[in-house]
């Protein structure tokens, strides 16, 4: 049986790159760290430390084995909190992640509503890409993430247990003068001979604006690929091209800008997801219930008219 002791002080080795470092993270004296990680090249039969390289190096067996220890150490880290509920010791941690465009919009009301609820719970709040944030739950670093989902995207390699939250349609998002800025809605269909801004040809963000143009017949020319959708609304503002936005990238908008509705728009599915192998939690399951709140109660982000004339610094969204 390997010692878990061990195996956070290997996995502390790999990450800070020497014995002494990791020595210093753990509040271990370096000849400690020498001591624990020999110990363990012991318990395995095997070595797992190239000696004297800097930075230190792994083989082939030790990179195995840390790949292991993360699952261990996180399983072992959600049999404490479990048990620490059982006992009523504690009620518990809760690490909270999302894509920024719900993290600029729907994510402060829950946690500021959940805060109120739950203040002996330490809740972290992160902000990653979409396209990071099922990684992060598979490696057992999140208890809950806000994610998105779309056909264009495809199924993730993990499995999710999802609570559904909302869906955020596309917009058009065209220059003042432009001949589609007095229309009310507008088909995809009818765009083929625009220049398209936004969306980078390795995003999540990319692959819904091509698949939703492809499936109405043709190929989007993009002009700028940024995943920024501030910088979309920027570039289209000053008569670039046009974009299509999410309903929450759109909350807030630069001047000179049209909104017209798609008749048959891309739709982002927002979910709460966990890992389904993961321990559900007291203080996961009360998130899952303000998330839910908030978004049934989240106001619908179309303006009332099609044109804000005002602009709010803050920023919109990056990637997500």
């Amino acid at each position: 049986m390997l010692d878990p002791r061990r195996l956070r002080v290997l996995r502390e080795v790999a990450a800070r790159g020497s014995f002494s470092a990791a020595a210093e993270a753990l509040s271990f004296t370096q000849s400690a760290v020498s001591q624990q990680v020999a110990a363990l090249e012991r318990e395995t039969g095997t070595r797992l430390v190239e000696r004297g390289v800097r930075p230190v190096r792994l083989t082939d067996a030790g990179r195995a084995l840390v790949v292991h220890a993360e699952a261990v150490l996180a399983r072992l880290d959600e049999a404490q909190q479990e048990l620490g509920e059982i006992a009523r010791l504690r009620r518990g941690r809760l690490r909270l992640a999302s894509f920024p465009t719900a993290i600029a919009t729907l994510v402060p009301r829950a946690v500021a509503l959940f805060n109120q609820r739950h203040p002996d719970v330490t809740l972290t709040v992160l902000d990653d890409h979409g396209q990071g944030l099922i990684p992060r739950l598979a490696r057992w670093e999140l208890d809950l993430a806000l994610i998105y989902e779309h056909e264009a995207l495809g199924e993730p390699d993990v499995e999710l247990e999802r609570t559904h939250l909302l869906e955020d349609p596309f917009d058009l998002v065209v220059p003042d003068g432009h001949p589609l800025a007095g229309r009310a809605s507008v088909a995809l269909e009818e765009l083929a001979e625009e220049i398209w801004i936004g969306g980078a040809p390795d995003s999540a963000y990319g692959a819904i604006v091509r698949h939703s143009c492809r499936a109405a017949g043709f190929e989007p020319r993009v002009a700028f690929g940024s995943d920024d959708y501030n910088a979309v609304q920027a570039f289209v503002a000053v008569g670039l091209g046009i974009g299509m936005l999410p309903h929450l990238a759109l909350i807030l908008m630069h001047p000179g800008l049209h909104r017209v509705r798609i008749t048959v728009p891309p739709v982002r599915h927002i979910t709460a997801a966990r890992l389904a192998a993961s321990y559900r939690s007291a203080a996961t399951a009360a998130m899952l219930n303000v998330l839910k709140e908030t978004a049934d109660a989240f106001p619908a982000s179309r303006p009332p008219t099609a044109h804000l004339a005002g602009f709010d610094p803050q920023r919109s969204d990056d990637a997500g």
